[in-house]
């Protein structure tokens, strides 16, 4: 099928080669004015300026699609999202109102431990409608690629089942999927007072089932005080490297512990949140090749500080955004509105937080040579946006849904 999009107001980050991004390099935006964009099977063919169209496109196809006053760009890869779980958790919401900490909520049960009560108590069917909604409500508003990660078992059964059911998504989805095994999210009661009992079944129970039946493309590991220490991660992910899955790590959200370092030394592919940076932390990232994911919505919703991107951004760290989708701390999977309040709060420019959030994006889940950019060869993964003024209106109208429709591989969702 040959689709062809006319009269485009602005094609947004068009490439000929793609790279990652860093320092001053994230705030170049290509941009085609007035421009065309031809589909092919579901692949991006040819783009340019409308005036040569002739030129490059000389036999017109019978579908023509007209987005006058439209702007075009990449769909948004959201690298970093817990979206199958098997309830919300409002309650809790209620409790950070009345002034407990993420902490204290924790501390009698709450947080991730509940969520872990709920889900092994959900069948894998539960589980696996609840997460398609979830997938479909994204793509609508322009996710074309989402990591997802387990985590939420926190036993054999119940991390093996999440993980199955992500694989499940990535067959039946047109979207473009990685998983992540996070098993170590936190201790369970089973194990609070035997940590490395906890650490043996992760290496000895869950590892070897997801490598024989290929469950996981990353490890992640909440490596945080009162979670598992930097030593701790890099046991557990040098266990999961065996089986092929690259680190990929929660680090530096409520404290700097030496995450960053044993990050850098296991070459994580990303090291995410990040809210609490030192002078150190940041000058290992900037000369890694470690990606920093920063995730503004989960400090929004936690009250918390904002990720320091214009230091990161400065320091030529590679830097990109995510929702941190999740019944906890960020129970929203709009990146549309993560990347207004990485310009409103992070202040990054627009054109910082768009390359972020989709070629950046799309590198920190291993996407690049086929998502990410407007690239001859790569998936026609689209958003196409109500007509606007300008590009710098998508983030300053933050309370607008200014998304007309989405493509991901060349259909309407």
């Amino acid at each position: 099928m040959t689709t062809l999009i006319i009269n485009i107001r602005q094609l947004v980050n068009t490439r000929e080669q793609t790279e990652l991004l860093r320092g001053k390099a994230l705030a170049n935006l290509p941009v085609i004015d007035d421009a065309f964009l031809l589909i092919e099977d579901g692949i991006i063919a040819e783009y340019g300026a409308m005036y040569e169209l002739e030129l490059k496109v000389p036999n017109l196809p019978v579908d023509i699609i007209d987005a006058d006053g439209q702007l075009v760009l990449p769909a948004w890869c959201d690298s970093h999202t817990h979206i199958v779980f098997a309830r919300t958790r409002e309650e809790e919401f209620i409790d950070k109102i009345r002034g407990m900490s993420y902490a204290e909520i924790a501390a009698k049960g709450g947080g991730i431990l509940n969520s872990a009560a709920k889900l092994n108590a959900a069948s894998e069917t539960e589980l696996f409608n609840s997460a398609w909604e979830r997938l479909e409500a994204i793509a609508k508003l322009g996710t074309g690629a989402v990591e997802i990660k387990s985590g939420y078992g926190l036993t054999v059964e119940g991390e093996l089942k999440m993980l199955r059911v992500i694989k499940k998504l990535k067959e039946r989805s047109n979207l473009s999927i990685k998983a992540s095994f996070l098993g170590a999210h936190t201790y369970p009661l089973a194990y609070k007072e035997n940590h490395q009992g906890y650490i043996d079944s992760i290496i000895n129970e869950m590892l070897p089932v997801i490598g024989r039946e290929k469950l996981a493309d990353y490890i992640d590991v909440f490596c945080e005080t009162g979670f598992f220490s930097p030593e701790e991660m890099e046991t557990i992910c040098r266990a999961g490297m065996q089986y092929g899955l690259k680190p990929k790590l929660h680090i530096n959200q409520l404290n700097s512990i030496g995450g960053m370092e044993a990050a850098v030394k296991l070459n994580a592919l990303s090291v995410d949140h990040l809210e609490t940076m030192t002078g150190s932390d940041i000058d290992l990232l900037a000369h890694s090749d470690t990606i920093g994911t920063l995730l503004p919505t989960a400090a929004f919703f936690l009250r918390m500080q904002y990720q320091p991107a214009r230091q990161l951004i400065d320091h030529n760290c590679a830097i990109a955004l995510a929702t941190d989708y999740n019944p906890g701390s960020s129970p929203s999977g709009n990146m549309n509105f993560v990347i207004a309040l990485s310009c409103i709060q992070l202040k990054m420019l627009p054109e910082e937080a768009i390359n972020a959030a989709t070629i950046n994006g799309a590198f920190a889940m291993e996407l690049e040579k086929e998502l990410g950019s407007i690239t001859i060869g790569k998936k026609a993964n689209l958003v196409f946006t109500k007509p606007v003024p300008s590009l710098a209106y998508l983030p300053y109208s933050f309370g607008s849904n200014l998304v007309d429709k989405v493509m991901i591989a060349g259909m309407v969702v």
